[in-house]
C-alpha cells in the first residue's frame, strides 16, 4: 500500500463539526486567560494509518464569549478517525476557535508524540495584545 502525503484539509474540512463548538455570552472587566489543556488529541496519520496522539494547548482572551467545554471535548473527539496531518490539523481547529469565539487573542499549540525520534510542535497566534495591560501579556506569553 502507497504512503499517502496530502494535506487532506478540504476532506476532513465539514461544517457540522464547527457547529458541535458552542459558547456562552461572558463580559469581564479585567482581561482573562483561558487555557485549555489536552494530552489526548488523537488523529490518523495519511501516510500509515497510525493513530496521532498530541497535546493540545489552547489560550484565549474573550471578547464577549467563552467556549463551553463538553461541547469542544466532542469536537476534538470528531477527529478521533480522520485522516490528516498534523500542521493542516491545527490550522483547522485554529480557524474554527477564531470563528465561534471571535476573541481578542488566540493561541494554539499542538504536540505530537514523538515518533521516529523526532517531536513536533504547530504553533498559530492571531489578535492584538498591545492594549492589554503588561501584567496580562506576561501571563499569555509565558504559558
Amino acid at each position: 500500500m502507497p504512503i499517502r502525503i496530502a494535506d487532506t484539509r478540504a476532506e476532513v474540512r465539514k461544517p457540522e463539526r464547527r457547529a458541535l463548538l458552542q459558547t456562552f455570552s461572558f463580559v469581564t472587566e479585567q482581561p482573562q486567560i483561558i487555557h485549555l489543556h489536552t494530552k489526548e488529541f488523537s488523529a490518523v496519520c495519511p501516510g500509515t494509518g497510525l493513530p496521532d496522539i498530541g497535546t493540545l494547548d489552547v489560550w484565549y482572551l474573550p471578547s464577549d464569549r467563552c467556549l463551553e467545554l463538553k461541547s469542544f471535548k466532542m469536537y476534538l473527539f470528531s477527529y478521533r478517525n480522520e485522516e490528516i496531518f498534523q500542521e493542516p490539523v491545527a490550522d483547522l481547529i485554529f480557524e474554527d476557535l477564531w470563528s465561534v469565539l471571535e476573541p481578542r487573542y488566540l493561541r494554539l499549540s499542538l504536540r505530537y508524540n514523538v515518533r521516529g525520534g523526532i517531536r513536533t510542535t504547530v504553533h498559530l497566534a492571531r489578535g492584538d495584545t498591545r492594549k492589554l495591560p503588561l501584567e496580562t501579556r506576561r501571563l499569555l506569553f509565558c504559558g
